[in-house]
């Protein structure tokens, strides 16, 4: 099956393509069309943006963490419900894991067999940008490079200078241009785009940024690139079956301002394995949700918000009872900071958090850790048993201070290096690993089935106590 669809790639990191795949997903849903938003690699806070755009969930793509079936699954499952998709990439067009293709934009290209159309900052620049779209062009012929958007132009003068040369030297369409503009321009903290939550001028945003890429894109000409887009070769579906296991559970996940980094994936599938789903917020709810059989807790920013999370000692006591009884806890990144004991935040403020692990956390002012890793599990838990593999991602301001070194869930690879992560307590798993669950199903169907025995064991311990009382 064929489906519409565009990759906006970029030149290099910085170059525009998040606000240029912005400007064009409102530019297109004004026009009446479905847009399905994609993010190739490991990303949350653009994709929050790319859902409010387009009022609907914005997936991850990623060539390295997953197989090539498994991208053109996930692919299928949102773009068939769609009149169009958007992709935005990753870093430059070809830069990868290391020094290699995968993981890259243009790996996805060709798993998608997708029309790429290259955004590039133009700012300061007129006849050098035909050099760099003719290298482009010219770098890997495989890729279908049918298009090119400049970003920060600084006047008519300067669009028409930069187009003449890349259209008459690279041979390559220039389908438009965003203007530089101090209006366009989205801040930026610590983890990068500040999350859509806290754009209070966000409509605002939209509404200039939408006018300026129907004003200075040709919208109809990146329509019919993405509807003559080639078929996608074909797939085996593992996922998204017609025979999902009967395991019925209710999963509560924490959702809200503090915590909201989710592949939206990870829902669908939970959901096809037989999990319901309901939100909990740390930030304002006193109690979980009744009748849950399990928890899972995202990223997120909880060093923003420890203040008002560590104040909320009715939920976390409630957290900390149903982990005592068995319920199982996945957690991971931010997520794992809030099951810890203590959170050090980037003043020296000390906020007691949940406290199911006996660690302390301290904010740093440089990353701890960032990139792919590949996790072989060191022992059996909710997720998985000993040995399992699954390749992950991590990108985290935080580190340890204190932590009983010795209960380790995984032995962590990357680029040749050994190192550890993921705590162990009972039913609850933590660690600094962000995992896609289509990486390796058998984690999700061992967390349902962990959520099923403990549902099993409370209804009949609650039956026990019913017929002694």
């Amino acid at each position: 099956m064929s489906y519409p669809r565009v990759i906006l790639a970029g030149a290099n990191s910085g170059s525009g393509k998040t606000t240029l795949t912005l400007g064009l997903t409102l530019a297109l849903a004004k026009r009446g069309l479905k847009v399905q938003p994609f993010k190739a690699g490991p990303d949350y806070i653009d994709c929050a943006y790319h859902s409010y755009a387009s009022r609907r969930h914005c997936a991850n793509l990623d060539s390295w963490m997953l197989c090539e079936d498994a991208v053109k699954e996930l692919f299928a499952h949102r773009a068939e419900k769609a009149d169009i998709s958007l992709i935005e990439g990753v870093m430059g067009l070809y830069d990868g894991a290391g020094d290699s293709e995968a993981g890259s934009t243009a790996e996805l290209a060709k798993i998608l067999n997708a029309p790429v159309i290259l955004a590039i900052n133009a700012r300061s620049s007129s006849r050098s940008l035909a050099a760099l779209a003719l290298g482009y062009q010219k770098f890997d012929r495989k890729i279908n490079l049918i298009g090119v958007i400049l970003n920060n132009i600084a006047s008519q003068t300067h669009y028409q200078a930069a187009r003449k040369s890349i259209e008459e030297q690279a041979k390559i369409p220039v389908l438009g241009f965003l203007p530089h503009d101090e209006k366009l321009k989205l801040d930026e903290r610590h983890l990068g785009l500040l999350p859509v939550y806290e754009k209070k001028a966000f409509n605002k945003f939209c509404r200039i940024l939408a006018k300026k890429a129907e004003e200075n894109i040709d919208i109809a000409k990146i329509i019919a690139i993405a509807r003559a887009a080639k078929p996608i070769a074909p797939f085996k579906a593992k996922i998204f079956t017609k025979n999902p296991l009967p395991w019925k559970t209710t999963i509560a996940v924490a959702y809200d301002a503090a915590f909201n980094f989710y592949y939206q994936d990870n829902f669908d599938i939970l959901r096809q394995f037989g999990a319901r789903l309901v939100d909990f917020s740390p930030l304002t709810d006193k109690k979980l949700p009744d009748n849950i059989d399990g928890i899972y807790i995202g990223g997120g920013f909880p060093e923003i918000f420890a203040q008002k999370l560590s104040r909320n000692q009715k939920l976390m006591r409630d957290i900390r009872l149903k982990a005592k009884a068995g319920m199982p806890v996945y957690a991971e990144c931010g997520g794992l900071m809030y099951l810890a004991k203590e959170i050090t935040d980037l003043k020296g403020r000390k906020f007691p958090f949940t406290g199911i692990f006996n660690a302390k956390i301290k904010m740093g002012k440089k990353r701890a850790g960032l990139g792919y890793a590949t996790l072989t599990a060191l022992r059996d838990n909710v997720l998985t048993k000993m040995g399992d593999k699954i390749r992950a991602h991590m990108f985290h301001w935080s580190h340890f201070i204190e932590t009983p070194r010795n209960n380790w869930a995984y032995q962590c690879e990357k680029n040749g290096n050994i190192f550890y992560d993921g705590l162990i307590k009972k039913n609850v798993l933590a660690g600094y690993a962000h995992l896609h669950f289509a990486a390796n199903i058998k984690f999700v169907k061992n967390f349902i089935l962990a959520c099923r025995n403990y549902k099993f064991r409370s209804a009949k311990s609650a039956n026990w106590r019913l017929d002694f009382a």
